[in-house]
């Protein structure tokens, strides 16, 4: 199993009596593609925030490619997750004054190839997948389009050749072309790499590009604030 959750509560340290999620039992195979709904505040961001190891679980078991998160420390997690885990953020955060290439360069440095550091024509190549015209490649992140900033923001989150990949309401403040485009490039790269994918949205017409579909609130036992 890719994610493996086991009795996990999650409460903010200064309301413990107060659960922002309480998980019984989830578990996510390997190269799944999973859509996780629930309306804004049910706690969907939280749950992003424990998977990627950016938050501990106050009580549970926590597993990701078997591994318990929930026992290791937060420097531990962090590098698990520059290693291990791709992230698709909501609003891409992109350095605003680096460059596509230095974007994605940036992402390679804390992963697992940042020793021996990811090749250029590895990057290039993967732009070029995305259609990222080279022309591109060299503007700042804050001059390109909403589509090129997308498929930026697709490269840097698989250019460390994540095992998950998380991709967290990306398609809010997208028109609907632009949001076609996002899925019709995310879901066969997904595929492609043999990457499980958690896809989190309130907007429920994005199922169809999915087999398997959770919402939230069968996830967890209650509900509670982001």
């Amino acid at each position: 199993m890719t994610i493996t959750l086991k009795n996990v509560h999650y409460a903010y340290p200064d309301s413990l009596d107060k659960p922002v999620l309480n998980i019984p039992d989830w578990v996510v195979g390997s190269q799944e593609q999973v859509f996780v709904h629930g309306p804004s505040g049910c706690g969907k961001s939280t749950l992003l925030n424990l998977l990627s190891g950016m938050l501990a679980p106050t009580v549970g078991e926590l597993s990701i490619l078997d591994k318990r998160l929930d026992q290791m420390g937060q420097h531990q997690r962090d590098r698990f997750r520059a290693n291990h885990i791709g992230y698709v953020f909501q609003q891409f955060n992109l350095i605003s004054y680096l460059n596509a290439l230095e974007n994605i360069q940036l992402a390679t440095h804390f992963g697992k190839h940042g020793r021996s550091g990811v090749k250029q024509n590895e990057i290039e190549a993967l732009l070029e997948k995305l259609n990222v015209s080279p022309a591109d490649w060299n503007k700042q992140a804050n001059t390109l389009s909403i589509g090129q900033q997308q498929r930026v923001a697709i490269a840097r989150a698989l250019i460390n050749k994540p095992e998950l990949l998380i991709v967290d309401e990306p398609t809010s403040s997208l028109d609907q072309h632009n949001r076609d485009n996002f899925m019709s490039l995310l879901m066969p790269l997904a595929a492609e790499n043999n990457i499980t994918l958690v896809f989190v949205s309130h907007d429920l017409s994005l199922s169809r590009y999915f087999k398997r579909i959770d919402a939230l609130s069968d996830i967890s036992c209650l509900k509670g604030d982001e």
